[in-house]
């Protein structure tokens, strides 16, 4: 089988059990209100969404008018079922997840492109050096996502066979990044910070996902929002707050917002303290048709 479903046990099981809960801050994406006031964004502990998380702390959502509320998840599968079922007006994502939504007819549309971008690392225990030896070795990614993407697009590039190399779904990024550091998983794609944290492990990274001028990163938002008044304009708010926070970013650098990093992402703080500090974050744009159209053709494949 292309993906393998393994159900973790024993010393596994401390770090894998909530991989296929909703995560929310209350337990479950059907308890959050309804609320027209309220603005609400799924988020993930990564990188990518570093400016909401700024614009947050700082009070730039509020500077704009607008009342925005992020309902955090550590798997990209609860925030699709929290925006499915209307319980959030958008959320962070990436392509190949927002454009199967489509395909399932959830209607989808993007308020920007996020900086969002993944590393292929190997634990250390694996002795993995270059893609070829990813023969007979698992690789922790999430279906039907772009690590899948990436996943399938490295065993390709590597030449493998494709039975011969184990995607494995694990979900919840932080359990991800659990079973490099417990020896349970050769490799994995992993996003930023989780990614540093990872070679802090000794991990090798063999790919960049940047490489290849991939920008898969998504803010999807429900495409009916963008024929009400009040949601388009919480919206354009919502994106003049996300570019002020991405000028504080690249102004000031990471370091200066290490608490966030370290609060938000679940980090510790020698992960924040390492994180690459060249990274620049962009203003809102649409994604790009190219980036689209990948997406698309991989789902078309699969």
């Amino acid at each position: 089988m292309k993906y393998i479903y393994i159900l973790l046990l024993t010393t596994a099981l401390a770090v894998a059990c909530n991989d296929n809960q909703p995560t929310a801050e209350d337990g479950s994406a059907d308890n959050l209100p309804a609320d027209s006031a309220t603005f609400r964004v799924a988020v993930m502990p990564t990188l990518d969404c570093l400016p909401l998380y700024v614009a947050d702390e700082r009070g730039l959502f509020e500077q704009q008018g607008v009342d925005v509320r992020l309902v955090p998840f550590m798997a990209q599968m609860d925030c699709d079922t929290a925006f499915a079922r209307g319980r959030v007006e958008a959320m962070a994502t990436d392509l190949v997840r927002a454009e199967r939504l489509r395909q399932k007819g959830i209607k989808v549309s993007y308020a920007t492109a996020t900086d969002l971008y993944w590393q292929l690392l190997t634990a250390k225990h694996a002795r993995i050096r270059q893609l070829n030896q990813l023969d007979d070795k698992m690789i922790a990614m999430t279906r039907f996502s772009a690590t899948a993407m990436l996943a399938d697009q490295l065993v390709d590039s590597a030449k493998l066979t494709t039975e011969r190399v184990f995607r494995i779904q694990v979900n919840n990024v932080l359990t991800r990044l659990n079973m490099m550091e417990n020896g349970i998983m050769d490799a994995m794609l992993l996003p930023e910070p989780q990614a540093t944290a990872a070679r802090l492990l000794d991990s090798r990274e063999l790919y960049d996902s940047r490489r290849d001028s991939l920008l898969m990163g998504v803010l999807a938002v429900r495409e009916e929002m963008l024929s009400d008044t009040i949601r388009k304009q919480q919206l354009e708010a919502l994106l003049k707050a996300y570019d002020l926070a991405c000028d504080s970013l690249n102004e000031r650098g990471l370091s200066a917002y290490k608490d966030i990093v370290v609060e938000r992402c679940k980090v510790k703080a020698q992960v924040a303290d390492s994180l690459p500090q060249d990274l620049t974050f962009r203003h809102s744009a649409a994604p790009r048709q190219k980036d689209i159209d990948k997406a698309k053709a991989w789902l078309k494949r699969n």
